[in-house]
């Protein structure tokens, strides 16, 4: 038995699905069952998994199987729902001015089944859409779900190139987007480059502030702490800043004030 993450849209979350087939792979599209609808999702995520595993995370909430692989037929139906996609974003967005919602549309799903359709938007803070949803399922005949996403997901819809000049990471193989704090960047010392090029596309701090985060919090264990009066092979000095990558502490001097360099291994 095989446990799958499956993300039926590409600015959802990752659902965990079992599978039974050993024909099905990473990135194949499967047809699963949510509790509301039947959907067509891309296997993200495939490891073998243990009965006692499976029976721990049953406890929680029980785990569905994966029905089959979505066949060449299956796709075409998402192909031909797609091609409605303009017209159906086209109805909402004149929904949404007749409502007078401060609210952007960013996406628009079908579910396989045809039943429900998912419209994706962003907003400041909560949106009272009771009337749209109303107005929405009487023009559609449809269920319909209202998702507020935040910046980060638009770009990933959205956006392309980075700043990096390759495919942004969430379009490509971040699949779920972490938290980026301004601590990270001041633990790697590139906070004083600014905020305009330690953003993405989103406007928010880059994903890539995440991936050596943890390196540079085991490096900076053994830093002592800024402003600590410490021993140098120099004389007595206070710590007014570190070098992680260097491994080594600016310290300045007690006696006349010099700031000097020192290897953290030669502090105490």
């Amino acid at each position: 038995m095989k446990l799958a993450k499956i993300q039926f849209n590409p600015w959802d979350i990752y659902y965990q699905y079992l599978v039974e087939d050993p024909e099905i792979k990473i990135n194949d599209y499967v047809i699963a069952e949510t509790e509301t609808n039947l959907e067509i999702g891309k296997v993200i995520e495939l490891a073998e998994i243990e009965q006692k595993k499976i029976d721990e995370i049953s406890k929680e909430k029980p785990l569905k199987t994966v029905i089959r692989k979505a066949s060449l037929k299956d796709l075409e139906v998402v192909e031909n729902q797609e091609k409605n996609k303009d017209e159906v974003m086209a109805i909402c967005k004149k929904m949404i001015n007749k409502n007078q919602l401060p609210l952007k549309l960013i996406d628009a799903a079908f579910s396989f089944d045809n039943k429900k359709i998912i419209f994706a938007f962003i907003a400041d803070g909560r949106i009272d859409f009771r009337q749209l949803v109303k107005d929405l399922t009487r023009q559609f005949q449809k269920n319909i779900r209202l998702q507020q996403l935040g910046v980060r997901d638009e770009a990933k819809i959205d956006g392309d190139i980075g700043a990096c000049g390759i495919v942004q990471c969430c379009k490509t193989f971040l699949h779920t987007l972490g938290n980026v704090s301004a601590e990270q960047a001041q633990l790697q010392q590139v906070s004083h480059r600014g905020a305009e090029r330690l953003s993405g596309i989103c406007g928010r701090l880059k994903c890539c502030l995440r991936y050596e985060n943890d390196l540079y919090n085991d490096l900076a264990k053994n830093f002592p702490a800024i402003g600590r009066i410490v021993k140098t092979p120099r004389g007595k000095g206070e710590v007014v800043d570190w070098h992680i990558l260097k491994q080594m502490v600016r310290v300045k001097l007690s006696d006349d004030e010099t700031i000097i360099e020192v290897p953290i291994d030669k502090v105490s």
